[in-house]
């Protein structure tokens, strides 16, 4: 694969054969040879977990301290006094039936969705299109939920998901490259934690194999997991 003289030059400022600790690899990448945009930085964690089995599956949420930096698209399914609560808690999108209609029709221009309990019935049917885009709403996540008010500010605050993959990673964007870099760290960690909280009852040995930390456009840097854990257990 071909990489572009900006991505070579900022590759070779790193020692691969060398694992950062966390402060050290945001720096990097602070000081590195950004792009004109403000790019995202992403965090990959390795996991000791099979995600074949239903009972080793990590999902769960986290509130980043500092937010994402990104503007999150809510869609809620909600009726009644529900839907003037979402819209009032600041809601992108409402609807029931009409809102099911559009999303058939090819349309998910939202990056959240949430449904009160009633309308399950109503996101049951869309499940083939929501499930495989990680947009279905789901009890075990907060997104099914009559606190439509707290969910949504929590979602437009920094409340993000994470899924292991197939391969048992987990990946998630956790700020902007503009960000300060202790701002970037306690992101980090508020993330690493909830990922630990997230350890399957039946995983058995290491749990915790590696993590890795980018920006949208820079090479990937390895992080000393051994330091990440202790900073974030301190």
């Amino acid at each position: 694969m071909k990489h572009s003289k900006r991505y070579n030059a900022w590759r070779e400022k790193i020692d691969r054969k060398v694992r950062q600790t966390l402060p050290d690899a945001v720096k990097l990448l602070k000081d590195g040879n950004p792009a004109k945009f403000d790019e995202s930085v992403e965090m990959a964690v390795r996991l000791g977990v099979n995600p074949k089995h239903a009972d080793q599956m990590v999902r769960a949420t986290v509130s980043l301290p500092h937010g994402s930096g990104k503007v999150t698209r809510v869609a809620v399914f909600a009726q009644g006094d529900k839907a003037t609560e979402a819209q009032d808690a600041g809601a992108d999108f409402v609807g029931g039936e009409d809102l099911a209609e559009k999303i058939k029709g090819g349309w998910t221009d939202f990056d959240v969705a949430i449904a009160t309990p009633d309308m399950m019935k109503v996101c049951g049917k869309l499940g083939k299109i929501l499930g495989p885009r990680g947009l279905m709403p789901n009890p075990k996540t907060g997104t099914v939920t009559m606190d439509l008010t707290r969910t949504i500010k929590e979602v437009k605050g920094g409340r993000i998901e994470f899924r292991v993959d197939r391969q048992a990673n987990v990946a998630v964007a956790i700020g902007k490259l503009s960000f300060d870099e202790d701002k970037i760290v306690e992101n980090a960690h508020a993330f690493i934690q909830a990922v630990l909280a997230a350890k399957p009852a039946v995983t058995k040995g290491a749990y915790f194999l590696g993590a890795s930390i980018c920006s949208s456009m820079s090479p990937g840097i390895k992080l000393d997991h051994a330091d990440l854990l202790a900073a974030v257990r301190k």
